[in-house]
């Protein structure tokens, strides 16, 4: 009897599965780096589309999200969905076949600029932006520096040396950041780069075509120097800024009186401001495009860094498609920055006249961010042996600063090995 039975119910279990599978039910794994705050938000996206779709899916979040899922692709066991900032990272994985192309529909809702990044550098579509961050920002409290903000690399550095001087100190600076430490270090050399050589530069460099030992890079190394590595420039001098977070590099700004003036940071830092325990509302701080080197250029107008979360497929299926189309649809695009009162950012220009950007700052970023002209974040474009050593080299630096053409030289040694095949060329200042 007792055997009866279990023969019985293996058989209603294998016609419930069917019914399942049948019904279209399978759950989808998703693996990104967001946690906490972020996690939540994106939850929100993921619930309105298993209600609007009933298709489940599962999140898995980690900090160590290229580590986890370059040990789930070599299992086999990839997740259906990852979602990455580095589409360096993501074109390997198109070299080596494992993320899947998606339909041509997939390019008809993006703006023309953002086109070779969904592509990879190929004619296929294999990635959605589900959010982008605006680099190239400075922010800083209203009414607290001793004149307007700066426009030029001059006005900059002479803005900075002023608060030394009045026993202010100019920069909030914080490295440390687990595995990826030092990365926020390589955003100053980008910019710095983009605004004193121009795009065309900047492009050759982002692509590992223009030498680490050209006059060019080596100007802006030495040029973030000037700023941070002075004394009394940096809170905790550059040492302390090794040790500290990125997230909690700014809070002393926000204390009485402010213990840094200055804060190097892309738009995400909207979001990370209001967490701290001042809970500063965004009337409390403002940005200024990062200076540029001649008087006579407008800053606005120059082409500003950007990065980008880029979701892309590693197993095909029409439920692993449909939250693609998603995440890509307006609708979809729409969600989480309704969620988060304008602190997330999406591509799609179109948000900016539906109320989900509720601030003027917001909508400054977002206008900025839709209309161009940008270029993408050079590490983040670089092959992991080669933004790896990048960052590892920013520490270095602000540990000896002196060390810089041995640094620069052991960086071109990584450049000339990395194959051609591994670097990502992308347009930059569109």
């Amino acid at each position: 009897m007792r055997r009866s039975l279990t023969a019985l119910l293996g058989v209603l279990l294998l016609g419930l599965s069917a019914c399942s599978a049948a019904a279209g039910t399978r759950t989808l794994t998703v693996l990104a780096s967001w946690e906490g705050a972020e996690q939540e938000a994106f939850e929100a996206v993921l619930a309105e589309f298993e209600q609007e779709s009933g298709i489940e899916v599962d999140y898995r979040g980690t900090r160590s999200v290229s580590q986890v899922l370059r040990s789930d692709v070599q299992k086999g066991r990839p997740p259906d969905i990852a979602v990455l900032p580095n589409p360096g990272e993501l074109a390997r994985y198109v070299d080596s076949g494992d993320l899947r192309p998606l339909g041509q529909e997939f390019g008809e809702q993006l703006g023309a600029q953002w086109l070779p990044l969904h592509r990879l550098g190929t004619p296929a579509h294999y990635t959605v932006v589900v959010k982008a961050d605006l680099k190239s920002l400075i922010w800083y409290r209203p009414g607290t520096l001793p004149g307007p903000p700066p426009r030029t690399w001059a006005e900059l550095v002479a803005l900075s040396g002023d608060l030394t001087a009045r026993g202010q100190v100019p920069w909030c600076l914080g490295m440390e950041s687990q595995s990826t430490s030092g990365w926020p270090g390589t955003d100053w050399i980008e910019d710095i780069l983009l605004r004193r050589s121009g795009p065309e530069v900047y492009q050759r460099f982002a692509a590992g075509e223009l030498p680490w030992t050209s006059a060019e890079v080596r100007q802006a190394w030495q040029d973030w120097g000037q700023l941070v590595a002075q004394p009394g420039a940096v809170r905790g001098g550059t040492n302390g800024a090794l040790l500290l977070p990125f997230g909690d590099a700014a809070k002393p700004m926000f204390a009485t009186p402010p213990g840094c003036a200055l804060d190097h940071f892309a738009s995400s830092r909207i979001s990370g401001y209001q967490q701290y325990e001042a809970k500063p509302t965004v009337a409390d701080f403002d940005f200024f495009p990062f200076p540029v080197v001649s008087a006579t250029a407008e800053p606005a107008a120059e082409p500003a860094g950007v990065s980008a979360d880029l979701a892309g497929m590693f197993v095909e299926s029409e439920e692993a498609k449909a939250l693609m189309r998603y995440l890509a649809a307006e609708r979809g695009q729409a969600v989480w920055p309704s969620r988060t009162a304008g602190a997330t950012f999406s591509i799609n220009r179109n948000l900016l006249d539906q109320g989900v950007y509720r601030d003027p700052l917001s909508r400054r970023v977002a206008q900025r961010l839709t209309s161009g002209p940008w270029c993408f974040d050079a590490s983040d474009m670089m092959p992991a042996t080669m933004s790896d050593a990048f960052q590892r080299a920013v520490l270095d630096y602000l540990g000896n600063p002196g060390a810089l053409d041995g640094l620069l030289e052991a960086l071109e040694q990584v450049r000339l090995g990395v194959p051609a095949d591994e670097r990502l060329n992308l347009p930059c200042g569109r």
